[in-house]
């Protein structure tokens, strides 16, 4: 059911957004302690504002009034990813480059798996690195297990 709920939303967004300068960059849907959330999470290069997320949640909230694919209650969340936002595929990681990032790996490397330094490049498929140790890590996406923004 929270699969289904994820997939169509998401559809409608990727759908939606691009016409108000909006990027989709995840929807979750969970039971939590207070009931079931529907989040969704949305980001321009130049930030998200209130009057974004309020958009969007009038847009989201009249979708799934007609569509009435969630059949319970649950609380409908708009907001931005914040400052340490996760990095879900190759393109954020080159949208980020310069910045500092937290990198958990599936398969250690020298017998490591998670690394934080400044993302210094993307070359097709390679994610470039830069430790704080000073060293160089390369690596693909699909070896990544979970990647975020580091403050």
């Amino acid at each position: 059911m929270s699969e289904l709920v994820v997939d169509r939303v998401r559809d409608f967004a990727e759908e939606l957004l691009p016409s108000m300068g909006l990027e989709l960059v995840e929807v979750q849907f969970r039971r939590e302690q207070h009931g079931w959330v529907l989040r969704v999470f949305i980001d321009t290069e130049e930030g998200v504002t209130l009057e974004h997320c309020g958009r969007v949640s009038r847009e989201l909230s009249d979708y799934l009034d007609v569509e009435d694919i969630i059949d319970h209650k649950y609380h409908l969340e708009v907001s931005s990813p914040g400052l340490e936002r996760k990095l879900y595929k190759t393109e954020d990681f080159r949208r980020f480059s310069g910045q500092r990032a937290k990198v958990k790996l599936q398969d250690p490397v020298d017998g490591q798996k998670t690394f934080i330094g400044v993302i210094s490049g993307v070359d097709g498929e390679t994610i470039t690195l830069l430790t704080e140790q000073g060293e160089k890590l390369r690596f693909t996406f699909d070896m990544v297990s979970t990647a975020r923004l580091a403050l």
